[in-house]
């Protein structure tokens, strides 16, 4: 047992109490947690700019709230952002902002989401409780440290979409992705984590893995993964065979080959005792088997719907056979501006503590989250007590089901039209402008689309056009709109990571119906122009 990471996950486990004890007494009230959560935070919120333009002051029923504050999508969010950036307080809540977290926009390059201490604890209050029914499920989940997928963000700002970062008073971006908890959950996270924090420095995406890898591969006793999209595990434990010695040649001697490209500052808590019984063990087990590499390994966590489903059954396939001990776990619905289903048992119930729900029905009407039916479909608004009411995030959700009185709900994708082939969330409005920067209106060509495509083992795009009127060599194209597309920072890290293949072009004829359509996988009685084209089964080229 690690000692260490022992302490730091039963003091997390403990501070997590009452949030646990808080969730599961929801889940047989939901109506009547919901009804308390809006009330209190209209009431908390009332001195805001926001709050006083809308009232809340006056507000005593969910029906006065809905009639006083209009839904909103984040362009009607911007205009207060700005301001947050300006430095402006109190703008959408009366908590300091304390970071603008960023992520993909549906018709830009990206949003900046307003993150405060009370949307720190409305995410703890959904975290809370499903390390608590892991814990239970897996007792010896305690054990050991864990490996939490933490992004490199320090990258150099160059396309013009980040220009604003230099000039806004409210820092952007986190630290490490544990900050999402809050200073003193984040602390304790830290404690535990098998790769240190500072791997978000590297900016060499090579240095970036062997680091991660042999991080992990230095800890016999991991007991928890938790990744976001599969991919990024089956990438992380592939190394090449000459990878793989020099990781190996590392875990025996202690030594560092990749300290280069670490902060000086940084360097020191990646130290290690030389380990050659740890190395022996690692070279008898093989590259190929590394499902046997933590033989204490209790959890794997990562996405597990949609298009990441594939990958999911391939991890719990792998996992079978070499650690079969280990739970393969399904996230739940989580996205940048609030945490939506929560992981217990075997089912995604929603975050009821976390936050206010309502949803849009097929037909347009509005539910809340006691009046879903199974098996009908909605579009997920949100309240977060951080800055955004009635905030459309997007997301298309089934009600699957109940657990006691909660809704469970599974994710369907999106409502806007968009690809997610590895996380990167593209989406249609972002790629037709992307496009549009390609050519001059009387010299675009007559057919351009960008087309998904997925092998299984292997995802990225296509660049569908005719080269009747391009001037440029295709080549040239797609290393313009490779740089546009990387204004999307999911798309720009999932590229970076390897996660999605380079960008590649597929030439068509300008004059023929058929090879469009051909070419993004559509028929003759459905023709609708698309800029972005979502990979179907089968669309590999």
């Amino acid at each position: 047992m690690n000692r260490s990471a022992a302490l730091a996950n039963a003091g997390w486990l403990a501070s997590s109490v009452a949030a646990t004890r808080r969730f599961r007494r929801a889940l047989s009230d939901p109506a009547g947690t919901q009804r308390t959560w809006l009330q209190s935070q209209v009431t908390r919120h009332a001195p805001s700019q926001f709050g006083q333009t809308h009232d809340f002051a006056s507000i005593a029923t969910y029906a006065e709230f809905a009639r006083r504050v209009p839904f909103a999508d984040y362009s009607k969010v911007m205009p207060y952002i700005a301001r947050i950036q300006r430095g402006e307080s109190q703008v959408l809540s009366v908590d300091p902002v304390t970071h603008l977290a960023p992520t993909s926009g549906s018709s830009g390059a990206r949003k900046l989401i307003p993150f405060t201490r009370g949307l720190s604890a409305a995410f703890d209050s959904a975290v809370a409780p499903w390390m608590a029914n892991l814990a239970r499920q897996r007792p010896r989940l305690l054990g050991g440290p864990a490996y939490w997928s933490v992004s490199p963000l320090a990258q150099e700002a160059t396309h013009p979409s980040s220009r604003d970062d230099d000039s806004s008073v409210v820092p952007i971006g986190f630290a490490d992705d544990a900050e999402y908890l809050g200073a003193a959950k984040a602390w304790l996270v830290r404690q535990v984590l098998a790769v240190p924090a500072s791997v978000r420095h590297v900016r060499d995406e090579r240095a970036f893995w062997c680091l991660s890898l042999l991080a992990m591969l230095r800890q016999s006793d991991l007991r928890l993964i938790s990744v976001w999209h599969p991919t990024f595990l089956e990438l992380l434990v592939t190394p090449d065979s000459a990878t793989w010695s020099t990781l190996l040649d590392a875990v025996a001697s202690g030594a560092n080959p990749w300290s280069d490209a670490l902060p000086t500052s940084a360097r020191r808590e990646w130290d290690a005792p030389a380990n050659p019984a740890r190395a022996a063990t690692l070279r008898q087990i093989g590259a190929s088997e590394w499902s046997r590499w933590w033989p204490r390994l209790q959890v794997v966590s990562c996405w597990g719907e949609q298009a990441a489903e594939s990958g999911w059954h391939r991890l719990k396939a792998q996992l079978a056979t070499g650690a079969p001990q280990a739970l393969v776990q399904r996230k739940g619905l989580l996205a940048t501006e609030a945490v939506v289903t929560v992981p217990i048992d075997n089912a995604l119930p929603l975050a009821v503590t976390s936050h206010f729900f309502e949803f849009i029905s097929d037909n347009g009407d509005i539910r809340l989250a006691h009046e879903l039916q199974r098996g009908a479909h909605y579009k997920v608004c949100v309240s977060n007590g951080g800055g955004l009411w009635r905030y459309q995030l997007g997301d298309v959700v089934e009600c699957t089901g109940h657990v006691q009185a909660t809704p469970t709900l599974r994710f369907l994708g999106r409502g806007e039209h968009t690809s997610d082939l590895r996380g990167e969330k593209l989406a249609e409005p972002f790629v037709a402008e992307a496009l549009r920067e390609l050519w001059d209106s009387d010299a675009s060509p007559a057919v351009a689309m960008l087309r998904g495509w997925d092998s299984g083992d292997a995802a990225g795009y296509e660049l569908v056009m005719s080269g009747e009127t391009s001037t440029e060599s295709p080549a040239q194209v797609v290393q313009r709109l490779e740089h546009v597309l990387q204004a999307n920072p999911h798309y720009a890290l999932a590229r970076r990571l390897g996660q999605l293949s380079a960008l590649r072009v597929v030439v068509v004829a300008a004059d023929s119906e058929q090879n469009a359509l051909r070419a993004g996988r559509g028929t003759l009685g459905d023709v609708k122009p698309r800029a972005l084209v979502r990979a179907l089964p089968g669309n590999v080229t």
